[in-house]
């Protein structure tokens, strides 16, 4: 439901003073967090983005992943009821994208979860929040990078008969020295960013509206080769594997949140970015679910185990030729490179947020004045995200991901709640029906997804937020701006 209204007017940075153990919970105003908004270090971001831009900034970063990289790994799961486990996932993301909706609405900011912390539950918890986010940005550009090699190879050899060496287009671990065509993609969607966003953001469109063609084509011959039999025993793993599954399938809804990184470069955040988020994520689901359940009714779930499992080849065992998997293997390509720009996309508005608050070195927040992109953030990030994903084996770290993403999530379903009973009389062009109900839904899924994950899982994430706990006593704490200006 969508009410109308206008931001609060906007003060002058202030605040409250705080010292011990009271400076972990200092709160950034909402009324200073907007006034901020675009601002950075040598210039400011520009507003430029439509509604239909946001949109498919977050279908850019979401769609893609969940088809074309880990549905071989949730088939073997799940059997035949993966497509349960999408609308699970789904819905877990459902309650949260809820919550993301009536935040990025009030609070039209670049650092998402992380700024909507801020604003709820103090400095410590932002912090937290922003090192999950860092995790989930940063760790899924590298691994859906990685995937971007496989598609790669696939489309070389469907087209000129060659592919890459294993020891150039895989990662350590998998067979791989180096992986070449991850860091070229990552290279590529950097300099697409330093271009600016609303160039970034044409590129993404074209990207976008490619990828679902490919997905529906696939759908389209998939249904030529559907079996009724496949779906004769639909849950042989029991229904526990459903939200087993479901809690691996949340990696692929990873990104719905990406428009609400863009608070600070929409030109009408207050209303285009909750719709944004909410159409998106009910495109995104339809598509999971309904590629799901043709490509399982093309092929037995138990082929899903082996390593050539993929769309392409469905279509190619469909058909017989292998034309119908090259082209599919094409849309592939384009499909995670932009996922790929999106995310990493995200990955530096958040890290801008953070460094304007103080938290992270100020070189993130630097703005070139004539792109209005924080280029240097870009570089780095960029090749940051690059050579990892090329070099360093994942592993565990991938799903790791997933936690930190439910736990960001986690959080700002209880930033709403905060946030209704402390600042009821903000201005909010969308609020989550049925009051604190839904977001405690949200909470919930996302308690249960992650209490789904294994145990190795979660010691790596128990790692991480460890080594994010130590950079943020050390650093971050001391040179927050709410500190110094405290002093």
């Amino acid at each position: 439901m969508l009410d109308q209204g206008t931001a609060p007017p906007a003060t002058e940075p202030s605040a409250p003073k705080a010292s011990g153990l009271s400076a972990l919970v200092r709160r950034k105003p909402v009324d200073v967090l907007v006034a901020e908004g675009g601002q950075g270090e040598g210039g400011s971001l520009r507003r430029s983005l439509s509604m239909w831009q946001l949109t498919m900034i977050s279908i850019g970063a979401t769609l893609g992943t969940g088809i074309f990289v880990v549905l071989g790994e949730a088939v073997p799961l799940a059997g035949p009821a993966v497509t349960l486990a999408f609308v699970f996932a789904g819905l877990t993301a459902l309650f949260s994208a809820l919550s993301y909706a009536e935040l990025a609405g009030t609070i039209p900011v670049a650092g998402s979860s992380y700024s909507y912390a801020y604003a709820t539950m103090g400095e410590l918890v932002a912090w937290v929040c922003g090192w999950c986010l860092l995790l989930e940005y940063g760790v899924s550009v590298a691994a859906v990078a990685v995937g971007w090699g496989d598609y790669l190879n696939e489309l070389l050899d469907g087209t000129i008969g060659v592919t890459l060496p294993a020891a150039l287009s895989s990662p350590p671990g998998d067979g791989g020295i180096f992986n070449l065509p991850a860091l070229i993609v990552v290279v590529l969607a950097m300099l697409f960013l330093l271009g600016g966003a609303k160039e970034s953001a044409r590129a993404n469109t074209i990207m976008v509206v490619v990828k679902i063609a490919a997905l529906v084509l696939f759908c389209a011959i998939g249904f030529m080769g559907f079996k009724s039999g496949n779906y004769s025993d639909f849950m042989p793993l029991g229904a526990g594997s459903v939200g087993a599954a479901g809690a691996i399938l949340f990696f692929s809804y990873i990104g719905f949140d990406a428009a609400s990184t863009a608070g600070e470069e929409a030109k009408d955040p207050k209303k285009d970015l909750p719709r944004a988020i909410m159409l998106s994520l009910v495109i995104v689901t339809a598509l999971y679910v309904l590629v799901a359940a043709v490509a399982v009714g093309a092929w037995d779930w138990k082929k899903f185990e082996g390593s050539e499992a993929s769309l392409a080849a469905i279509m190619n065992d469909v058909t017989g030729q292998s034309f119908w998997g090259t082209l599919l293997a094409a849309g592939a390509v384009i499909s995670i490179a932009s996922v790929v720009l999106t995310v990493l996309y995200g990955q530096t508005r958040i890290l801008f947020a953070m460094s304007r608050d103080g938290l992270v070195p100020k070189v993130f927040g630097k703005v070139n004045p004539k792109t209005g992109t924080p280029r240097t953030n870009t570089v780095i990030v960029s090749l940051f995200c690059g050579v990892l994903a090329a070099a360093v084996p994942l592993g565990e770290l991938v799903n790791a991901t997933s936690i930190g993403t439910l736990f960001a999530f986690a959080l700002v379903n209880i930033a709403v709640v905060v946030l209704r009973y402390t600042k009821p009389e903000l201005q909010r062009s969308f609020k989550v029906p049925f009051g604190p109900v839904f977001p405690v839904l949200g909470f919930a899924f996302c308690g249960y997804s992650m209490y789904s994950l294994d145990m190795i899982t979660w010691a790596v994430f128990g790692i991480w937020m460890a080594v994010g706990l130590v950079f943020y006593f050390l650093y971050g704490m001391r040179r927050s701006r709410l500190a110094t200006a405290e002093k």
